[in-house]
């Protein structure tokens, strides 16, 4: 396993409504080279820990979103930028594919309007 700096924004790009570094450091294993199911069950436990983390910067970040749409919440939805988003998560992750990705996206999008609402 080795390191590598999950950045999409480039590298020292600033996170402000995050308030944390603006840097992660995720273990990013070769799934050839796991042989063992501990391995793999830690090489996933690894992934979602950092999934998690940039799951809640997105809701935050998608929460200042929120705040400066002139119509915010699920009612301010705009679904040309959600596709815009799967296709560039399907750029990024092809063999998960589109539709997929859509399910997945659809519920990411609407786990952080949820927190957005929430008070």
């Amino acid at each position: 396993m080795h390191d590598q700096v999950i950045d999409p924004a480039g590298p020292g790009a600033p996170c402000p409504a995050c308030g944390r570094a603006d840097e992660l450091r995720v273990p990013l294993p070769a799934a050839a080279r796991i042989t063992t199911l501990g391995e793999a069950r830690a090489a996933i436990d690894g992934l979602d820990a950092a999934l998690a983390v940039l799951l809640e910067r997105r809701a935050a970040v998608a929460a200042v979103v929120q705040r400066l749409k002139p119509v915010g919440g699920f009612a301010g939805r705009d679904p040309n930028r959600e596709r815009e988003i799967v296709a560039a998560m399907a750029e990024h992750a092809p063999s998960l594919g589109p539709e997929r990705l859509a399910r997945i996206m659809t519920a990411v999008i609407e786990a952080g309007l949820d927190a957005a609402e929430s008070p």
